[in-house]
Protein backbone atom coordinates (compact mmCIF):
# COMPACT_ATOMS: atom_id res chain seq x y z
CA UNK A 1 0.00 0.00 0.00
CA UNK A 2 1.22 3.31 -1.10
CA UNK A 3 1.62 6.48 1.19
CA UNK A 4 -1.63 7.50 -0.42
CA UNK A 5 -3.37 4.83 -0.51
CA UNK A 6 -2.68 4.23 3.31
CA UNK A 7 -3.56 7.88 4.07
CA UNK A 8 -7.02 7.14 2.33
CA UNK A 9 -7.70 4.36 4.78
CA UNK A 10 -6.34 5.59 7.91
CA UNK A 11 -6.96 9.29 7.58
CA UNK A 12 -3.89 11.89 7.45
CA UNK A 13 -3.59 12.26 11.79
CA UNK A 14 -3.32 8.77 11.92
CA UNK A 15 -0.73 8.40 9.09
CA UNK A 16 1.41 11.04 10.91
CA UNK A 17 1.05 9.74 13.99
CA UNK A 18 2.05 6.08 12.75
CA UNK A 19 4.48 6.40 10.20
CA UNK A 20 5.99 9.71 11.20
CA UNK A 21 6.31 9.10 14.84
CA UNK A 22 3.78 12.12 15.27
CA UNK A 23 1.68 12.60 19.09
CA UNK A 24 -2.17 13.60 19.12
CA UNK A 25 -2.50 16.15 21.12
CA UNK A 26 -3.76 15.71 24.95
CA UNK A 27 -7.33 14.83 25.42
CA UNK A 28 -8.36 15.19 22.19
CA UNK A 29 -8.12 11.69 21.06
CA UNK A 30 -11.59 9.65 20.99
CA UNK A 31 -10.16 6.66 23.09
CA UNK A 32 -9.16 9.44 26.00
CA UNK A 33 -12.08 8.94 28.14
CA UNK A 34 -13.71 5.70 26.20
CA UNK A 35 -14.15 3.03 28.27
CA UNK A 36 -16.43 -0.26 26.18
CA UNK A 37 -15.65 -3.69 26.70
CA UNK A 38 -13.74 -4.55 23.44
CA UNK A 39 -10.46 -4.80 21.90
CA UNK A 40 -7.84 -2.42 20.84
CA UNK A 41 -5.89 -3.29 17.15
CA UNK A 42 -3.38 -1.66 15.24
CA UNK A 43 -5.37 1.09 12.68
CA UNK A 44 -2.83 -0.30 9.90
CA UNK A 45 -2.48 -4.24 10.30
CA UNK A 46 -5.06 -5.08 12.78
CA UNK A 47 -2.24 -6.53 14.80
CA UNK A 48 -4.37 -7.10 18.48
CA UNK A 49 -2.66 -4.80 20.99
CA UNK A 50 -5.05 -4.34 23.89
CA UNK A 51 -7.80 -5.27 25.98
CA UNK A 52 -10.44 -2.46 27.68
CA UNK A 53 -10.21 -4.64 31.10
CA UNK A 54 -6.28 -3.23 30.65
CA UNK A 55 -7.54 0.30 30.09
CA UNK A 56 -7.22 3.13 33.08
CA UNK A 57 -7.88 6.43 33.62
CA UNK A 58 -4.26 7.68 33.80
CA UNK A 59 -5.33 11.59 33.92
CA UNK A 60 -2.21 12.14 31.44
CA UNK A 61 -4.81 13.05 28.36
CA UNK A 62 -4.20 9.75 26.29
CA UNK A 63 -5.59 6.39 26.00
CA UNK A 64 -3.51 4.26 29.10
CA UNK A 65 -3.22 0.57 29.62
CA UNK A 66 -1.37 -1.49 31.85
CA UNK A 67 -0.28 -4.23 29.81
CA UNK A 68 -0.87 -5.64 25.60
CA UNK A 69 -2.54 -8.33 25.28
CA UNK A 70 0.46 -10.36 23.73
CA UNK A 71 3.61 -8.72 24.19
CA UNK A 72 4.91 -10.09 21.48
CA UNK A 73 2.92 -7.71 19.44
CA UNK A 74 4.26 -4.78 20.80
CA UNK A 75 7.96 -3.57 19.95
CA UNK A 76 9.96 -0.62 22.33
CA UNK A 77 12.69 1.25 21.64
CA UNK A 78 14.57 3.79 23.60
CA UNK A 79 13.31 7.57 22.39
CA UNK A 80 15.50 10.32 22.88
CA UNK A 81 13.90 12.61 21.15
CA UNK A 82 12.15 16.32 22.94
CA UNK A 83 15.38 16.22 25.00
CA UNK A 84 13.81 13.49 26.85
CA UNK A 85 14.45 9.49 27.45
CA UNK A 86 11.97 7.44 26.71
CA UNK A 87 10.42 4.01 25.67
CA UNK A 88 8.87 4.36 22.45
CA UNK A 89 6.17 1.19 21.54
CA UNK A 90 5.24 0.35 18.18
CA UNK A 91 3.17 -2.74 16.90
CA UNK A 92 5.34 -5.56 15.55
CA UNK A 93 3.83 -6.25 12.16
CA UNK A 94 3.24 -2.82 10.79
CA UNK A 95 5.99 -0.97 12.76
CA UNK A 96 3.16 1.36 13.63
CA UNK A 97 3.92 4.10 16.39
CA UNK A 98 1.84 3.85 18.89
CA UNK A 99 3.45 5.86 21.73
CA UNK A 100 5.38 5.34 25.03
CA UNK A 101 5.45 3.51 27.74
CA UNK A 102 6.11 4.36 31.28
CA UNK A 103 7.22 2.69 34.38
CA UNK A 104 4.58 5.17 36.61
CA UNK A 105 1.53 2.87 36.01
CA UNK A 106 -0.48 1.69 39.31
CA UNK A 107 1.15 -1.21 40.86
CA UNK A 108 -1.83 -3.20 41.30
CA UNK A 109 -1.66 -3.58 37.89
CA UNK A 110 1.95 -4.23 37.27
CA UNK A 111 3.23 -0.69 37.47
CA UNK A 112 3.23 0.01 33.24
CA UNK A 113 1.35 2.32 31.69
CA UNK A 114 0.83 2.29 27.96
CA UNK A 115 -0.20 5.95 26.74
CA UNK A 116 -1.29 5.44 23.07
CA UNK A 117 -2.37 8.02 20.29
CA UNK A 118 -6.30 7.10 19.35
CA UNK A 119 -5.28 7.77 15.99
CA UNK A 120 -2.65 4.87 16.01
CA UNK A 121 -5.53 2.28 17.40
CA UNK A 122 -8.85 1.19 16.53
CA UNK A 123 -11.49 -0.39 19.01
CA UNK A 124 -13.40 -3.65 18.10
CA UNK A 125 -16.47 -3.65 20.52
CA UNK A 126 -17.06 -6.68 21.89
CA UNK A 127 -20.22 -7.54 20.57
CA UNK A 128 -18.41 -7.27 16.72
CA UNK A 129 -15.50 -9.42 17.65
CA UNK A 130 -16.59 -12.52 15.77
CA UNK A 131 -17.56 -10.51 12.81
CA UNK A 132 -14.27 -8.83 12.65
CA UNK A 133 -12.15 -12.10 12.98
CA UNK A 134 -10.91 -11.65 16.76
CA UNK A 135 -13.17 -14.30 18.21
CA UNK A 136 -9.86 -15.81 20.09
CA UNK A 137 -9.36 -12.61 22.01
CA UNK A 138 -12.45 -12.71 24.09
CA UNK A 139 -11.04 -14.43 26.62
CA UNK A 140 -8.91 -11.44 27.29
CA UNK A 141 -11.92 -9.29 27.61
Amino acid sequence: MNKEELINKIGKLSYEVTQNGATESPYTGKYNDFYEKGIYVDIVGGEVLFSSKDKFNSGCGWPAFSKPIEDSNIDEYEDTSHCMIRTEVKSSKSNSHLGHVFPDGPKELGGLRYCINSAAIRFIPYDKMDEEGYSEYKKYI
